[in-house]
């Protein structure tokens, strides 16, 4: 008996331990690198395809991991799964709003305005700090402030 208590034992530690490992490392932020990605209803190819997404380098939040699919939320908010070979631990980010976004030589609105970018762009997202956000779209590189994207920050 002493024998089979040990066991119990040792297997109730470990249990949680890998129950815990899908859920390992969300949520964080991710990017599709396809340049067309299906997002079903369930995390297999058996279920409905819900979405159909044609933005490659879109950001999206991955907020639960199942196998090698990934219940992912866009930035409207629309949940579903998709496989986890669609995406990339890139950081990108999308420009909101309904007017266009300002992007700028340094991280202050006092130094010079090097491009105006379409509410909906969607660029590589670099170092934040102080309220802004290094952003680069379609080769263009600045600084812009951080509460006109989504992606930055904490998922």
């Amino acid at each position: 008996m002493k024998g089979l208590a040990k066991f119990l034992f040792i297997l109730a530690a470990i249990l949680p331990a890998s129950a815990r490992a899908d859920d390992e490392d969300v949520p964080y932020w991710a990017s599709i690198t396809v340049d067309k990605a299906y997002m079903r209803v369930g995390p297999s190819q058996r279920y409905k395809i819900d979405w159909v997404y044609v933005r490659k380098l879109l950001p999206i939040k991955v907020v639960r991991r199942e196998g090698p699919w990934r219940l992912i939320e866009d930035p409207d908010g629309t949940r579903g799964w998709m496989r986890d070979l669609l995406l990339s631990r890139e950081r990108t980010a999308l420009v909101t709003g309904s007017e266009p976004g300002e992007i700028h030589a340094r991280a202050s609105m006092g130094s010079p305005l090097l491009w105006r970018v379409e509410p909906g762009a969607v660029g590589k997202l670099g170092e934040c700090s102080s309220g802004w956000c290094e952003f680069e779209v379609a080769g263009h590189k600045g600084f812009m402030p951080e509460s006109r994207l989504w992606g930055p920050g904490e998922p």
